[in-house]
């Protein structure tokens, strides 16, 4: 998969994964990792799925409509990526936080429902949920911040109140934080997103 990787400063810290929105690229969120955490090592990956050449990381099949069995694929091949990069880089495989957008959000959101301790914890900005009726791993320990916008129309509040019922049911700590600013990702909502992050790394 196509990415860039950043050593970190303190190798401690945990290692940054950034998943960017629908027509992104692994450029986009670096900004963000530095707000986050800017001693933290940053893996930044591209989609390798092309909608109308605009980068995704899986198939839909319309707005909101996940491509499921494509869904299935590319987020094991998301996670089997990480274990390539994590000995490619020497990087604590254990130890990784997810930040992801829009699709990159709801790429990491699938992680957590298929891979048990594939991720330390996660940042989510405005996902949906990845699949339903599905049992997910054991997340106990496993925190989750959620940003959300109560007026987003490509997500309804509804999909975050059941993502974080979902997880918690499963055992995750799930923080909620809401903006009224639509589906786009804001300044307030990464601060807050850094508050939740020092009170845990």
């Amino acid at each position: 998969m196509k990415h860039i990787f950043k050593e970190g400063i303190d190798k401690s810290k945990p290692t940054l994964l950034l998943l960017h929105g629908t027509g992104g690229t692994e450029q986009d969120l670096l900004p963000i990792a530095s707000m986050i955490d800017d001693e933290a090592a940053v893996l930044s990956v591209r989609g390798n799925v092309s909608e109308n050449g605009m980068p995704r990381f899986f198939r839909r099949l319309a707005e909101g409509v996940f491509d499921e069995e494509d869904l299935i694929f590319r987020t094991k091949e998301l996670n089997d990526f990480l274990d390539e990069a994590s000995n490619q880089y020497g990087f604590d495989r254990d130890n990784i936080v997810a930040i992801g957008y829009s699709n990159g959000a709801n790429i990491a959101g699938s992680l957590l429902f298929h891979f048990e301790n594939t991720l330390m914890a996660a940042v989510l900005h405005h996902p949906m949920v990845p699949r339903r009726g599905v049992e997910l791993p054991n997340l106990d320990g496993t925190e989750v911040f959620i940003s959300a916008g109560h007026n987003d129309p490509l997500c309804t509040e509804q999909e975050s109140i059941d993502l974080q019922s979902l997880l918690e049911n499963s055992g995750g700590n799930v923080t909620v934080h809401w903006e009224n600013n639509g589906h786009q990702l804001t300044r307030t909502e990464v601060e807050a997103a850094k508050v939740w992050y020092d009170k845990f790394f």
